[in-house]
């Protein structure tokens, strides 16, 4: 499994609109669909946001029930739910959907920010210590999502007092307005950061995206890809689909000798359930 690398696609996120790019996916169906196009195209992981029907960014429990429904009817791909959907979503309503669907993973933000220069992305102590005990309850592994260095150290905390299990399960979030600028060498930093067994991933926002995406190859990390980070396949150029970014993830693990994981070798990899 060491020569394997870990494709999440993140179709949707709470942000990009038709309007940045008018293939991306927003209503059950589409996003369901979407999926199950990244899944035949080589990823393993779908990381999962909702809209409602404005196409704003929703923590409501019956879209996710409705969207995970139609992609479980259509592939075993491994479901990832976020808990921070809606900067206006309650620490209940962050939660419910984890408790109700128990997806295989879900985000797990370890700390609070300021939000595109325009807002706060909260993470409360006291929501992270819920948080990590609702995910022990119900056997789901969080992907914790580090957008500083301070994240990382706030990590060790909660593992200290056993609210994540080990190995624990890393993503590197570069590129997003408050957070770490998407560089090579902050990625190289963020990465040495982490604990030898630690399993990791990493993504760029925007620009960032591809040289992000090739160094994390060539470190030997898993990759995310998706219109909930990148609206643009290349300069210049919207994305005709999420698949399309799978496929390059695809095409550039298979010329780095990391052939993508299924959905099974993602379980083992990361021990989860099944």
């Amino acid at each position: 499994m060491n020569t394997k690398t870990i494709i999440t696609v993140a179709t949707t996120g709470a942000f990009p609109t038709k309007e940045d790019n008018p293939n991306i996916p927003l209503t059950p169906k589409e996003i369901a669909a979407d999926v199950y196009e990244c899944w035949q195209a080589g990823a393993a992981i779908a990381h999962l946001h909702m809209r409602d029907d404005l196409g704003k960014g929703t923590m409501n429990l019956d879209k996710f029930r409705e969207t995970v429904g139609l992609i479980r009817e259509k592939c075993d791909i491994v479901i990832n739910l976020t808990t921070s959907g809606d900067l206006n979503a309650t620490d209940e309503t962050r939660m419910e959907h984890v408790i109700d669907l128990k997806p295989e993973l879900a985000s797990y933000d370890c700390g609070s920010m300021n939000w595109a220069h325009s807002g706060l992305f909260i993470n409360h102590p006291k929501f992270l210590e819920k948080l990590g005990q609702v995910m022990i309850d119900n056997d789901v592994r969080p992907e914790i999502e580090i957008f500083d260095a301070g994240m990382f150290y706030n990590s060790l905390y909660y593992i200290k007092k056993n609210l994540i299990k080990t190995p624990a399960y890393y993503q590197l979030v570069l590129g997003a307005a408050g957070g770490t600028a998407a560089t090579v060498e902050n990625l190289v930093y963020l990465r040495n950061l982490l604990p030898p067994e630690a399993h990791w991933s990493a993504f760029g926002i925007g620009k960032g995206h591809l040289p992000v995406l090739l160094t994390t190859l060539a470190m030997g990390g898993h990759v995310r890809v998706g219109m909930e980070d990148n609206v643009f396949y290349s300069k210049g150029q919207l994305a005709k689909s999420n698949a399309e970014f799978v496929a390059r993830a695809v095409r550039l693990a298979n010329e780095a000798g990391r052939s993508p994981a299924t959905p099974v070798e993602a379980r083992t990899i990361l021990s989860l359930r099944g």
